[in-house]
């Protein structure tokens, strides 16, 4: 996932996305016009986190959801909360367990900065199997891995990342520093090998990046580079203009929300500013976009001295569905085969719902909202990270569960930046997209 929109350090391309997305709802379309998608209310939230120094420069983005097999009712949630490392959640939302990010190598060094997170089930570590949770850390252009222990109710990760992992985007420090490092995250297992996966995105590029995860003797977890994609950067429109999303000079429109579908080898990346790509997830063949944001086309002019995009006007050319950013993507697998591809339309406050299955092309099967269900517990706003598990989770999440972030968190502290996940009972997500 990409930074939320106060934490980007480009001044410019939040002016022009805050246009633009005024400029999209104006007049709405028909289908998500400002109110007629549904609203769905949490059940539970997590503490707030605050990105300043009392908070430890904490924001809270993508979390995961890891299913206890021995006791579902305790289950955990793992979250990335940038500078401020990891969270552990129960299904309260009460943290569990609080990781620190790696300090930084030097005192001009970037310090860790945890910024996906995602899954990997059975991996043999050392002499033992073992779930793990694997992280991108934006700050050292790396990933960490930690092992996760439901038996041990205090810390029930360990970090199991080998000392030698390499970086990934990066050949040296002074570059790491540049901060054009691994962002977004998705990990998946081949079915027909057994071998596991992460797929990493690159900040400020199109890159996309396959790694094989791999385990040593001593239990500790590496990885090796397999091959890497670039998305598009550029596009041609039906008017036969070129178009690219406006940015500060040198920055290329990015991805961070991804998600790998095993059973039908496909990955879906969220390029922020553009839409939704469905790719071989072995980073093979040509990518298809399956959607696009409702920016897409509109061009815009870069100011140096303002370090701000104004917009153009819209050639029309854009999706309906989605406003820029593209951010949280996750998969929902039901038993009977069929399942939802689900997208956090941060530049509205929405979530769209795809239809997982290919024969059906993806089609767009409605959208959402998380609303507020009291005046303590809020809703979601500029939502970044999400994750959804359609199995059942003890007592309190008999039907399964979706987590979201919420980028505004209210009432908050004044003076405060405040953010933190959401927990929803995927029953009342899946009866908003059944009615």
């Amino acid at each position: 996932m990409a930074p939320s929109h106060r934490a980007r350090t480009t001044v410019g391309r939040l002016a022009l996305l805050t246009a633009l997305t005024a400029l999209a709802t104006a007049v709405p379309h028909p289908a998500v016009a400002a109110g007629e998608l549904p609203g769905v209310r949490p059940t539970a939230e997590t503490p707030a986190v605050h990105d300043d120094e009392a908070g430890g420069n904490a924001d809270a983005d993508d979390p995961a959801i890891w299913r206890n097999p021995d006791d579902p009712d305790r289950s955990l949630v793992v979250a990335t909360v940038k500078e401020g490392g990891l969270r552990v959640y129960d299904l309260d939302g009460r943290e569990v367990q609080s990781v620190p990010a790696p300090e930084a190598p030097g005192p001009d060094d970037a310090p860790g900065r945890f910024n996906n997170v995602d899954l990997v089930h059975g991996m043999k570590t050392g002499s033992r199997t073992s779930d793990l949770a694997v992280t991108s850390d934006r700050g050292s252009d790396r990933l960490r891995v930690y092992r996760i222990d439901g038996d041990d109710s205090d810390a029930p990760l360990t970090d199991v990342t080998d000392p030698s992992a390499p970086a990934i985007f990066s050949s040296s420090q002074e570059e790491i520093n540049e901060q054009r490092t691994a962002n977004g995250l998705a990990t998946w297992t081949d079915p027909s090998s057994g071998r596991s996966y992460a797929v990493v995105s690159r900040r400020e590029s199109t890159a996309l990046s396959l790694l094989e995860l791999t385990g040593s003797d001593d239990g500790t977890v590496s990885y090796r580079k397999v091959r890497t994609l670039q998305l598009p950067s550029r596009f041609t429109l039906p008017n036969g203009t070129a178009w690219q999303p406006c940015a500060e000079p040198g920055e290329l429109p990015q991805v961070e929300g991804m998600v790998v579908d095993t059973e039908n080898g496909i990955l879906y990346a969220g390029q922020e500013d553009v839409g939704i790509w469905r790719i071989d997830a072995g980073l093979r063949g040509t990518p298809v976009l399956i959607d696009k944001v409702r920016e897409y086309g509109v061009p815009g002019t870069y100011d140096e001295e303002t370090e701000e995009c104004t917009p153009g006007k819209d050639p029309g050319y854009g999706g309906k569905r989605l406003s820029a950013d593209v951010e949280g993507l996750t998969l929902l697998h039901q038993k009977d085969g069929d399942g939802y591809l689900l997208a956090s339309s941060q530049g509205d406050n929405s979530f769209a719902a795809y239809d997982r299955e290919l024969g059906d092309d993806n089609e767009y099967e409605g959208g959402f909202r998380v609303i507020a269900a009291s005046g303590t517990l809020d809703g979601t706003e500029e939502s970044d990270g999400a994750a959804v598990l359609g199995e059942p989770l003890g007592r309190k999440y008999p039907n399964g569960l979706l987590v979201v972030q919420d980028g505004d968190d209210k009432p908050g502290e004044e003076g405060r930046d405040s953010t933190n996940f959401k927990f929803v009972d995927l029953k009342r997500v899946l009866d908003a997209l059944e009615d």
